[in-house]
């Protein structure tokens, strides 16, 4: 009997070869999607910031969509990463931390044997587009498993400046020391130029991908190793923001400078696809893969919102997405909520290629219309483990739900739940668990009714908890990240 996996792979099939018949008309949509590692909700001007400088991105917003209430799928980088791409939840993919994650000693819970890696078992995106007559790129930073789990292993036609590696030792050449390039995963660009910005070295790349395959439909996967730290920007700009007067808790001239540049790059992709005359047929996507590293106000500020990022709070979570879908309406603001797992079913949508049928995303294609009628449903986050900006734990594992204003989040150690109406209280401050206790207990079993529907790994009692040891994690030296071999799932042979 054929699975429904396989019926789904013949009905792709069906529809490369109907479009090669010219049947389906309308002449395909190329895609680039711009992903920012670590850019707060509030980092755009077009998002309320006042001190960093963002024309370029400002300019894509108010030609096409702006969504107030996205989300990231994952509070740090690899699961929003792998969610994107598949269109799954990282519960329902096991990938749930940042690669290689870490665990404080004595902590009160023991976390699942996660996937520390993208399963080829997942159709992605690209392979899901390749199948329908795309050409595909991953350019920057991928972060989703070792040699043999690259984005060249996962469908993408052409991959540059992405392994294993999380992010960068520098912004200028050398990108990552020579004696750290084996033991980190760092794959050196082919043609390295002394002084050449990281975020222009990869720009660059992207440049010329368009110039080898503009003229066919094309994915381009922008992957940025900007706004993670280490937090340095191009000097000529760093020097205009130390000029600048801090605005709204923002500060940081390094940070307002490689989001400047961050911004430089898409009004460059910008104009590389007017120059070709490809604009009005490019779907043009911005996201950021988790919310800002503040670092108490040094880095940059998330506030109105509560958090940063590896929080369970908006902070870490709510993020910018700027789509333009050309010959849709354009200046729309969007504040139902929506989730990175829906960009994967959109995408497809957009293109006319069916999604896997195990695809927890919803095509936003409706609200990109301006359906103002069109309600996403419930969204969901899982994450059973800890995580900790050195050397302050962060976060503990929770489950949290958003339906409506409402945003339910339960605290695994001690299972207590917390309640907030982000209509109201977007910061987070004002706990409504006991005066609801309805609506508490509705979105509780919402959230644990999903959970046992993608089948979420959930952390067990630790047997070798040790409350005086937890305590010690002041000492830097037990935040070491734990080896990519030596973590609780190991990486089978490609």
């Amino acid at each position: 009997m054929t699975s429904e996996r396989g019926w789904t792979a013949m009905l792709r099939l069906a529809v490369v070869a109907a479009a090669a018949a010219g049947l389906l008309g309308a002449e395909k949509p190329n895609f680039v999607f711009v992903l920012a590692d670590d850019l707060g909700w509030r980092d755009l001007g077009s998002y309320g910031s006042t001190y960093y400088e963002t024309p370029h991105l400002d300019r894509l917003a108010a030609g096409g969509v702006r969504f107030t209430d996205a989300y990231a799928a994952g509070n740090s980088c690899s699961p929003t990463r792998a969610s994107i791409l598949t269109g799954r939840y990282p519960a329902s993919t096991h990938l749930t931390d940042w690669i290689p994650g870490r665990t404080p000693p004595g902590a009160k819970l023991a976390i699942p044997k996660w996937t520390n890696y993208l399963r080829h078992e997942e159709t992605t995106l690209a392979e899901a587009l390749s199948e329908a007559g795309y050409v595909t790129a991953a350019i920057g930073k991928w972060h989703l498993g070792q040699k043999g789990w690259w984005a060249e292993d996962h469908g993408f036609q052409v991959s540059v400046g992405g392994s294993h590696a999380g992010s960068h030792s520098n912004m200028f050449p050398p990108y990552w020391p020579a004696a750290k390039i084996d033991r980190l995963g760092w794959r050196p660009f082919p043609d390295e130029r002394p002084g050449e910005y990281l975020t222009d070295r990869i720009t660059r790349e992207a440049e010329d991908f368009l110039d080898r395959h503009g003229d066919q439909p094309f994915f381009l996967y922008l992957s940025h190793y900007a706004v993670h730290t280490r937090i340095e920007g191009k000097p000529e700009l760093v020097e205009k923001y130390r000029k600048k007067r801090p605005a709204g808790s923002q500060k940081n001239p390094e940070y307002a400078a490689m989001v400047e540049g961050l911004d430089q790059s898409v009004g460059a992709v910008v104009a590389k696809l007017e120059r070709m005359g490809v604009a009005e047929r490019t779907v043009f996507i911005f996201f950021s893969d988790n919310g800002g590293l503040s670092k108490d106000g040094r880095i940059t500020s998330n506030l109105p919102l509560r958090g940063e990022k590896s929080t369970a709070w908006e902070g870490g979570v709510r993020v910018p997405l700027i789509v333009r879908w050309p010959g849709q309406p354009e200046g729309l603001v969007v504040e139902e909520p929506v989730i990175s797992v829906d960009l994967y079913p959109t995408i497809l949508d957009m293109a006319g290629v069916d999604a896997a049928a195990e695809v927890d995303g919803k095509s936003l294609t409706p609200l990109l219309k301006g359906d103002k009628e069109f309600r996403r449903g419930p969204i969901f986050w899982h994450y059973p483990h800890y995580n900790a900006h050195t050397p302050i734990i962060t976060c503990t594992p929770y489950g949290a739900v958003r339906e409506g204003p409402f945003k339910l989040v339960e605290f695994y150690e001690d299972g207590h739940a917390e309640l907030y109406d982000l209509r109201e209280d977007i910061g987070e401050t004002n706990d409504l668990a006991e005066a609801m206790p309805d609506k508490t207990s509705e979105l509780l079993a919402k959230l644990r009714s999903w959970r046992d529907s993608v089948q979420a790994q959930m952390p067990a009692k630790n047997p070798e908890a040790d409350a005086a040891r937890y305590r010690e994690y002041k000492d830097k030296r037990l935040w070491k990240p734990v080896d990519l071999f030596e973590q609780q799932t190991a990486f089978p042979e490609p």
